[in-house]
């Protein structure tokens, strides 16, 4: 099936962008969170009409997220969780925890924006992760994992 991309999609296209893409891609995910729009004559005439429009709010929405990801950079956040004597946690700390811990800091961030390489966080610690803000922008922060008795 063939789309017209209403905004940057990772390993996938920009704006704008006429891709193929399998049929349950497009009619499940793209569609339905209008990240992309069925390629008919009418749909890339009216792309065309608001083309300026969807690049202007895009820019926009960059320079929101490069802006919140300067004031996130190197951010501390401290979750605590029950621990046992060797330092692993009863339990683990996932990206809703870290979430709701950015939360309170002010920050507001989707779960599903925290990258979290090594799975979830499950001995008291340091560890660095990754706030992905927009398709460009990346914040790294520390995440430290206190051990209650």
């Amino acid at each position: 099936m063939q789309v017209i991309l209403m905004e940057k999609v990772v390993n996938l296209g920009g704006l704008g962008d006429v891709v193929k893409v399998k049929e349950g891609y497009a009619r499940n995910f793209l569609i339905p969170h209008g990240k992309a729009k069925r390629v008919t004559p009418e749909n890339l005439a009216a792309f065309e009409v608001k083309r300026a429009e969807l690049e202007k709010a895009q820019a926009e929405k960059l320079t929101a997220a490069q802006e919140k990801a300067a004031k996130m950079e190197g951010l501390m956040v401290q979750v605590t969780r029950k621990a046992g004597v060797d330092g692993r946690l009863f339990g683990s700390v996932s990206g809703a925890d870290i979430a709701e811990a950015l939360k309170a800091q002010g920050f507001e961030v989707d779960k599903a924006a925290i990258r979290m390489p090594h799975g979830l966080l499950k001995m008291v610690g340091d560890s660095k992760l990754e706030i992905s803000l927009h398709t460009d922008v990346l914040a790294s922060i520390t995440v430290s994992v206190l051990g209650e008795q």
